[in-house]
């Protein structure tokens, strides 16, 4: 793979500055973000007084932690427009989640909050190893999703060539990227996969593609699926990481030059890591779950919002900026099977250990009796033998049970039937009976 490494002077001022100064730049504008959010939002100043904190209350970045916490449904709860700290008029693009599990949940930037999202995301993509010139293949979706339209704006910021062909049409994805030469590609890793399937049903070796670097976010992977991706294309993969509650694609991202967690973009973004059942701040190292407060969003600050993404903060290494280990799992996804709590992540990394499988698959919770059951299903990769079906799947089950804590039913579909990505993959389906 080629040396993506920054040359001297890539990078922002900030990204280098010392622990001092980043502290005293999140204070000032945390100071600035907390009065923007108490003064102009009915919701914050209800839930701050309510709480009995005011802004002037903030004298340190610990003092944060006496601030109450936002969650999604106080953003479903306020649809639409009732988190907005501007008047409606000086919101220059509104963004929304499907609303498919409830309330849609909306979030609006000034053309201020668009110039800081751009800049993070230029930053993202230049850690990531791209450069000015570099044309970039944009599969995250477009729409009313943060993904596409926040990567773009970023991309073009650091002056890359942009191909905006948004998901879907996977036998379009592979002539684009080669016929445009796309040196790096923004795609969910699950869509990644149905990519690198394409290239062979095909005929073509992804390891001659021109693509040096993939943008991997929106979903949790593991470090073993980048090993898997950055030996079959020949590229980096590294990972990106945001929430549209926060601002989207842009919140912390790896450099390409050591790989080892996402350095959040802390000028913009505070993180702290709580114990998802207390609330209670754990010192950086520690598991938990991540919160953000915004410190520069004018349209829709938000203030300790749970993003129940699991991780641990750590010391900055490549950037002066701390890092966050590459999410592990959301405690809303965790599955809890018999008293052991699993996360789909963990099934993934068992699965890619046995290479006779390919790297679908899709777990299925049921309960035909009065037990919860979890059922795997996977497929054959390419070149395994019909002949060493039995043994993979015997393989795979002894090693969830051996490593995982779980007994899993393997049940091995025809080649291509796991359900295949063309975003967010839907890893987990429960078919336990509703109510019980």
């Amino acid at each position: 793979m080629e040396d993506l490494s920054p040359k001297p002077g890539d990078l922002d001022p900030i990204e280098t500055a010392s622990r001092d100064e980043i502290g005293a730049l999140q204070l000032q504008r945390m100071r600035w973000s907390l009065r923007h959010a108490y003064e102009n939002v009915p919701f914050y100043r209800a839930k701050f007084d309510a709480a009995g904190v005011h802004p002037d209350d903030l004298h340190s970045l610990a003092d944060l932690a006496k601030f109450p916490f936002t969650v999604k449904q106080d953003l479903r709860d306020n649809y639409p427009f009732g988190m907005f700290a501007v008047p409606r008029e000086q919101i220059a693009r509104i963004h929304a989640s499907s609303g498919t599990t409830g309330q849609p949940t909306v979030v609006g930037y000034t053309k201020n909050d668009l110039d800081m999202w751009a800049d993070v995301v230029a930053r993202c993509m230049r850690a990531s190893g791209l450069r000015r010139g570099d044309v970039l293949h944009n599969a995250y979706g477009y729409g009313l999703f943060t993904g596409g339209l926040g990567v773009h704006g970023g991309a073009e910021k650091l002056g890359l060539t942009v191909v905006p062909v948004s998901g879907g049409m996977t036998q379009r994805q592979v002539r684009l990227i080669e016929d445009f030469g796309a040196a790096g590609i923004t795609v969910t890793p699950s869509y990644a996969l149905s990519i690198l399937d394409e290239y062979a049903a095909q005929g073509r070796d992804p390891r001659k593609s021109p693509l040096k670097v993939g943008i991997f976010g929106a979903e949790p992977w593991t470090n073993a699926m980048r090993r898997e991706i950055e030996e079959a294309f020949d590229m980096h993969a590294v990972d990106i990481y945001g929430l549209s509650e926060v601002i989207g694609p842009g919140v912390a991202n790896e450099c390409v030059e050591t790989k080892d967690g996402l350095h959040i973009w802390e000028d913009h973004f505070y993180p702290e890591v709580i114990n998802p059942e207390t609330g209670e701040v754990l010192p950086d190292g520690e598991l938990g779950e991540l919160v953000f407060t915004s410190l520069t969003k004018e349209g829709f600050p938000i203030i300790r919002y749970r993003t129940r993404d699991l991780t641990r903060l750590l010391p900055g290494t490549a950037r002066s900026m701390r890092r966050m280990e590459k999410i592990t799992g959301r405690s809303d996804d965790m599955i809890i099977l018999r008293g052991v709590n699993v996360f789909p992540t963990q099934i993934e990394e068992q699965l890619m250990t046995v290479p006779a499988l390919a790297p679908h698959f899709q777990i299925e919770l049921t309960r035909p009796e009065r037990m919860d059951e979890m059922g795997v299903h996977v497929e054959l990769a390419e070149a395994t033998p019909d002949a060493a079906a039995e043994a993979a799947v015997r393989e795979l089950a002894a090693k969830i049970k051996s490593n995982v804590g779980v007994t899993a039913k393997v049940h091995l579909a025809p080649r291509g039937k796991v359900a295949r990505s063309e975003g967010k993959a839907v890893r987990l389906v429960d078919n336990r009976p509703k109510g019980g």
